[in-house]
């Protein structure tokens, strides 16, 4: 098999395996288990499975987050839009930074409504 069809494979079987529902159970794992994702990343790059210019697993996880979010908000159809708070009355009468969503941010009152991701992807333009 070619280099270039592995690599395909290992994308699309291995990459969408790690990150499935990764929006759920991403902020749920320490450092260390980043570490080890990262560098079984490394392992594949050398043995010639992955690619060589595949991201972080951090900048992974990050991007299907963003993906995710971005759908939520774009498509007022979508399953989890009807999860997200009301639009904010600051955005209509101040325009003073473009942000990523023009929502109220709720309360973030305990540990595990921080790691939720609605909350966590509201809060992420502004710490």
């Amino acid at each position: 098999m070619s280099d270039m069809a592995l690599q395909a494979i290992y994308k699309s079987v291995v990459i969408a395996k790690l990150l499935y529902a990764s929006s759920a159970w991403a902020e749920f794992i320490t450092a260390a288990d980043r570490q080890r994702v990262d560098a079984f990343f490394r392992r594949s790059i050398r043995y010639g499975f992955c690619p060589s210019d595949i991201p972080p697993f951090e900048e992974l996880l990050k991007a299907s987050d963003e993906q995710l979010f971005s759908k939520i908000t774009h498509n007022r159809h979508h399953l989890l839009s009807s999860y997200l708070p009301p639009p904010s009355l600051a955005t209509q009468n101040y325009d003073m930074r473009p942000r990523i969503h023009n929502r109220q941010l709720p309360d973030r009152s305990g540990h595990l409504t921080v790691c939720n991701f609605l909350t966590r992807l509201l809060y992420n333009d502004i710490y």
